[in-house]
């Protein structure tokens, strides 16, 4: 399935249904009167979270999207049938802009969660509710009013609880593939994820996702690599798991610049990004000089910096408590911060 997590839509709701001009013709009732009934309201326009989508690509090829119209009023005093809404499914995490106003319509962050972005135009009234004392016989209706129209942008960032950052070929894709059943391309070449994989990790009676992006490069800013397209999908993560290279094959780098170049990324991207609390870890430690890469780092940094090796495992539990921890205590802070929580 393609991954597209950018669209625009025109959205037209249905207009609503004319009112009926419309007078009795019965048998035994000269005088019926007026019998025009209302026309239907128009459908709306919805966006609903669904947990089983995952990509917006429906909408990158159906970019116009039209409600049904009210039915108009008949006579004998039958009301027009209400058009249906359209209710258009989404990826949990999408937000709903207007492209005219550049103006956030909705954050559609839970599953099941809607917004209403173009509502149904109102069904006119027949001309049985214009008959008075003195016209009895009225021989006019109101029109249905028109449904709204928007030109809308839709932004999908996903929902994780840990965000993989790191520069090409620094293990990440063989890192998810070790911790949950996600199976991105894996190869000795950079930039074999070319686009956002989620993984679900099951790790000691607790369960959270994993979010593992394409590789950053230095100048992501300027528009090298993939650029900054792809660091919104980590805005709502509640850790960073930043995987440096304990072995880079490059004679000119090393684990220290490898994380300054991604965090002055992170820096220039968004200052709350890079202020999310950070797990770092070395990989590869199954190779020659790797561990020792890891202890120049933790004298640099003077900070806690864990080492592992995807390929046998070594080290891993370790990083998947120290993740847990801090899910923990985001779930915790969170939880006391909310007004229910008072």
């Amino acid at each position: 399935m393609k991954f597209v997590d950018e669209v625009r839509i025109e959205v037209k709701a249905g207009d609503g249904g004319n009112g009926c001009v419309a007078f009795r013709r019965e048998k035994y009732r000269p005088r019926g009167g007026p019998s025009g009934g209302d026309g239907g309201d128009g459908g709306s326009v919805v966006l609903v979270a669904d947990p089983n989508k995952h990509t917006l690509l429906d909408l990158r090829f159906n970019p116009l999207q039209r409600a049904k119209r009210g039915e108009h009023g008949r006579g004998n005093d039958q009301y027009g049938a209400g058009g249906e809404d359209l209710r258009i499914a989404v990826p949990v995490g999408t937000l709903v802009f207007d492209r005219a106003e550049d103006l956030l319509l909705g954050d559609l962050s839970a599953p099941g969660q809607e917004v209403v972005v173009a509502r149904g135009g109102k069904g006119g009234r027949g001309n049985m509710h214009y008959a008075t004392p003195t016209r009895q016989a009225p021989r006019y209706a109101q029109p249905g009013g028109p449904g709204e129209e928007r030109l809308l942008r839709l932004e999908l960032k996903l929902l994780a609880d840990v965000g993989l950052v790191g520069l090409p070929n620094a293990g990440k894709s063989t890192f998810i593939s070790r911790v949950s059943r996600a199976r991105p391309k894996i190869a000795d070449y950079p930039f074999t994820t070319l686009v956002p994989q989620l993984g679900m990790v099951d790790h000691r009676e607790r369960t959270f996702v994993i979010a593992d992006l394409p590789g950053l490069v230095e100048g992501a800013s300027e528009g090298r690599g993939l650029g900054h397209r792809f660091l919104r999908h980590v805005e709502r993560c509640r850790v960073l798991l930043h995987l440096v290279d304990g072995s880079p094959t490059e004679v000119e780098r090393d684990p220290g610049s490898d994380y300054s170049k991604i965090r002055r990324e992170l820096e220039r991207y968004s200052p709350g990004l890079s202020a999310k609390p950070e797990v770092i870890v070395v990989t590869k430690t199954d190779l020659p000089d790797a561990e020792a890469a890891a202890d120049l780092l933790r004298e640099s940094l003077d900070r806690t910096v864990l080492s592992m090796s995807s390929a046998s495992g070594e080290g891993i539990s370790k990083v998947l408590d120290e993740l847990a921890s801090f899910i923990e205590a985001a779930e915790k802070k969170a939880e006391k911060d909310s007004p229910e929580g008072d």
